[in-house]
């Protein structure tokens, strides 16, 4: 099963098979969708919302699609949806709300520091070097593609991704552990 088959013909209100292997298609891009859309908010819920707002509208606008790369017109319409919800967050902000609720979340991570650390340094990039940087480095998506999506030049999409990358490095490499010794 491929996402981002070329073939076929959308058929937006027909039922049956074709309906149901777009739905299939759809499905299998949402762990990718997932990841972009927390890159894209810099929080799970708000990024668990943005995946649901996402997956309507291509269910939804079904009839559009010309039926050639599925994934990057999902990817197209999340990264318009998350530009959409930065500006609506810039003109209207909202207040935090007290996070510490005395919930311990499960941690499946072998080195939660680690994932901690990780986890500050992408949130301090700007969301447009961040969402370069998780298109390429994470999806796998080509320059060109990502150019497309974002509607920027090819070359803007080259030193966000190097900006990234560098701002990544230094980000990881401020924060090494400190060496224990050994009592004698």
């Amino acid at each position: 099963m491929s996402p981002s088959r070329s073939g076929g013909n959308a058929d937006a209100g027909a039922d049956g098979p074709a309906s149901d292997r777009f739905e299939e298609d759809v499905l299998a891009l949402v762990p990718a969708l997932r990841r972009y859309a927390r890159s894209l908010v810099r929080s799970d819920p708000d990024g668990e919302d943005l995946l649901q707002d996402c997956v309507e509208k291509v269910l939804a606008r079904r009839a559009q699609w010309r039926g050639v790369n599925l994934r990057a017109w999902a990817f197209t319409i999340m990264t318009n949806l998350g530009r959409n919800r930065h500006r609506y967050l810039a003109m209207h902000p909202q207040v935090a709300l007290d996070e510490d609720l005395g919930l311990e979340a499960e941690n499946r991570e072998s080195d939660p520091l680690e994932r901690s650390r990780l986890e500050r340094a992408l949130n301090g990039l700007s969301s447009d070097n961040r969402s370069v940087l998780m298109l390429v480095v994470i999806e796998g998506y080509r320059y060109q593609d990502v150019a497309e999506m974002m509607a920027i030049p090819i070359g803007t999409v080259m030193s966000r991704l190097s900006r990234a990358r560098r701002q990544l490095a230094e980000a990881m490499k401020d924060d090494n552990v400190i060496s224990m010794r050994r009592p004698k």
